[in-house]
C-alpha cells in the first residue's frame, strides 16, 4: 500500500486539516500518517483560536513517520507561520520526500485568517520551488502574487506561479463562476471540468482535493490525470457535505459515494 503524509495542522471540529486528510487518503486507497505543526480550536462556524507548535514539532513527527513508514507522497496544508513553513522544507529537501503537494492554506472557510501575512514569502521561496504540484484556488493564488483577483488573468496568474518553481500548478475552481480547476504544467494549460454541486457544505474540500491529489501521485498516475481523479474526489464529496453537522457550513463527507454504494 502507497504511504501519504500530511503535514498540516488539526481541526477540532474535524472537517479541515488532518481529520479531512486522512479521510481523503482513506478514501484514495492510500495509507496516511500525519506530522502536526499547529492545532485549532474551531468548529463549523469559525475558528475560535490558533495554537502553532514550535517547528521542531512538524520535524521530529517528519523524521520518525519517514525513519519507519516511508512516504511515497507528502502534502502540506495549514503551516500558520514562516519558522515552520521553512523548518518543513528543510526537512522535505533534507530527506529526499517525494511528490509533494502544497496546499497554501490561507483563509478558512468561515473567513478567519490561517497563515501569518510575512509567510507568504516563504511559501514561495522555501516549499514551492520543493514541490510536484501546489494547489491554491483562485483567492489564495492571487493573493501569493500580492494581485487583486481577476478570473480573465487566471492562466497568467498559474503561469507565474509556475516560475516560482513547481512541477505543476493547479488552481482549484470551487471560488470560480466557470467551477473548472486550471491545470498549467508549463507547457499547456488544462482545464478540469466536473460536477459542480449548489452546497453550503464545504469545509474541507480544498483539503480533500490536495490529499486526494497526493494519493493519486503516489499511486502512480501523471499529475494530469491524478488531478482529474481528485478533481472527482473533492466534488463527490461536496456533493455528500453534511448539512446535519453544526450551525455553520457544514463538512465535505470523502467517504459518502462508496459508503452509498455499499449499500450502507
Amino acid at each position: 500500500m502507497k504511504r501519504v503524509m500530511s503535514v498540516a495542522t488539526s481541526d477540532s471540529g474535524a472537517g479541515a486539516g488532518i481529520q479531512a486528510d486522512l479521510k481523503a487518503f482513506l478514501r484514495c486507497g492510500v495509507y496516511g500518517t500525519t506530522a502536526i505543526a499547529a492545532t485549532t480550536a474551531q468548529n463549523t462556524v469559525g475558528v475560535t483560536d490558533i495554537y502553532p507548535f514550535p517547528p521542531e514539532v512538524a520535524v521530529k513527527q517528519i523524521e520518525a513517520v519517514a525513519g519507519d513508514i516511508g512516504a511515497d507522497a507528502v502534502k502540506t496544508g495549514m503551516l500558520f507561520n514562516a519558522g515552520i513553513i521553512s523548518a518543513v522544507a528543510g526537512a522535505v529537501r533534507r530527506l529526499g520526500l517525494p511528490n509533494l503537494v502544497v496546499d497554501p492554506v490561507m483563509v478558512a472557510e468561515s473567513g478567519a485568517t490561517l497563515l501569518e501575512p510575512a509567510a507568504v514569502e516563504t511559501y514561495k521561496d522555501g516549499l514551492f520551488p520543493l514541490a510536484r504540484a501546489v494547489t491554491p484556488n483562485v483567492n489564495e493564488a492571487f493573493a501569493i502574487l500580492g494581485e487583486p483577483v481577476e478570473e480573465a488573468k487566471i492562466e497568467d496568474c498559474a503561469a507565474a506561479l509556475y516560475e516560482l518553481g513547481p512541477e505543476v500548478v493547479v488552481i482549484t475552481g470551487g471560488h470560480t463562476s466557470a467551477g473548472a480547476d486550471l491545470l498549467y504544467d508549463g507547457g499547456r494549460f488544462e482545464r478540469i471540468e466536473g460536477p459542480v454541486h449548489p452546497s453550503e457544505n464545504t469545509h474541507g474540500a480544498g483539503c480533500t482535493h490536495s490529499s486526494a491529489l497526493a494519493s493519486f501521485l503516489a499511486r502512480g498516475f501523471d499529475p494530469v490525470e491524478a488531478a482529474r481523479r481528485a478533481r472527482a474526489v473533492a466534488s463527490e464529496a461536496v456533493g455528500y457535505g453534511l448539512g446535519e453537522i453544526g450551525a455553520g457550513a457544514g463538512p465535505v463527507h470523502a467517504l459518502g459515494g462508496i459508503l452509498e454504494r455499499g449499500g450502507r
